[in-house]
């Protein structure tokens, strides 16, 4: 799969490099012909566009380099880094383009529009929308951040041009130049779409929860291992497109002797790692399912946990005989602001059911 993806991104790449190349040529030198700020503004920003798809082949090449001494878990993060570095050229032009066509408002100077130069733009929109669609579609299929927000890019550039188009037309049909005004409206377009490109790549810097299919897949496949009796606490950590390694805790019998349950762990570990490419480290939860007391003890807990909308799961119930301690976690959404009163009234709830036990609770929100 990683030298398929190799073979779309630098594919995608190149298509976007020549054909914005080819565009922004037309449209600077159309532009710079008939005097028209937001036809040579748009093909700045082709021209930026083009730098996009390089940075975006370039980084697709240096992603695949294997790990090393300093970088254990190889270079995919680069595609993240790639995606600043293009956010940042979006901005820059939008940028530069509010400059011009702020100058043009203040300073306006005549058009000399044509219907060949209506045509180029035209033309470049229907040209710039494919590309666009295909690029996007194309980042969607190998889960490129990167290539997405490029093919965006393209296809809000097409839109854009529909405002070219109309002051144009304006223009030619009377004599009333609101050129300046269209370049404001696409630089501030640009801007937008600027910020969504480096949102979206900080957010994968700072870190987005695991992919939820790959963990729904992972979860039924731990699930399904004989002496795993349940899963929590699953974290993916990405390290690049299709690169991920995290932990999870499994639930497993606490009569299961410790040879017993590495035997059927490393199995799945094993499984999981040459099947999905994920390497997860196993935290074990001992459970006793088999004792009255217990099913009174979840039961009890499982009440508590319905008369509270913030806690969506429990789980990790044990009662040591040696210590006299319940453990137990919590799993709560992400609006509970107050974890010290849900643990203050769990533990009163507790302590009126089983004075002569010490509670052990766990508050979390879920990681994927």
């Amino acid at each position: 799969m990683n030298k398929d993806r190799q073979k779309i991104i630098t594919r995608t790449s190149i298509i976007g490099i020549l054909t914005n190349l080819a565009i922004a040529s037309v449209k600077i030198i159309c532009g710079l012909l008939v005097n028209s700020i937001a036809i040579v503004s748009e093909g700045i920003n082709n021209a930026s566009d083009s730098a996009s798809s390089f940075i975006m082949l370039i980084a697709s090449k240096l992603s695949n380099k294997k790990p090393d001494k300093d970088h254990p878990f190889g270079y995919g993060r680069i595609e993240y880094l790639s995606g600043v570095v293009i956010g940042i050229i979006i901005l820059l032009a939008g940028i530069s383009l509010i400059k011009e066509s702020i100058d043009g408002i203040v300073n306006p100077s005549e058009l000399q529009v044509t219907i060949a130069a209506i045509g180029v733009v035209v033309f470049s929109a229907i040209v710039k929308y494919i590309l666009g669609a295909y690029t996007q579609r194309k980042g969607e299929a190998v889960e490129s951040e990167a290539l997405i927000a490029i093919g965006k890019d393209s296809k809000n550039d097409s839109f854009i041009s529909i405002i070219t188009i109309a002051s144009s037309v304006i223009f030619l049909l009377t004599g009333l130049s609101l050129d300046a005004y269209a370049g404001l409206i696409f630089s501030l377009v640009i801007l937008k779409t600027a910020y969504e490109t480096l949102k979206n790549t900080a957010d994968d810097l700072i870190g987005r929860p695991g992919k939820e299919e790959l963990a729904r897949q992972l979860i039924h496949e731990i699930r399904e291992t004989e002496g795993i009796y349940s899963v929590a606490d699953m974290m993916l950590h990405s390290y690049g497109p299709e690169r991920y390694s995290g932990s999870v805790n499994v639930e497993v019998d606490h009569k299961k002797t410790i040879g017993e349950v590495y035997e059927f762990l490393h199995e799945l570990q094993l499984r999981i790692m040459h099947e999905y490419g994920v390497t997860l480290v196993f935290g074990i939860y001992a459970v006793d399912e088999d004792s009255d007391y217990m099913r009174q003890l979840r039961s009890t807990i499982a009440e508590f946990a319905r008369n509270h909308e913030h806690i969506k799961s429990y789980h990790a119930v044990y009662l040591s005989k040696a210590s006299g301690r319940i453990y137990c976690d919590f799993i709560v959404d992400y609006n509970l602001n107050d974890w010290d009163a849900l643990e203050a009234e769990f533990a009163e709830y507790m302590g009126e059911r089983y004075p002569d036990n010490t509670i052990e609770l766990t508050i979390e929100t879920e990681f994927v």
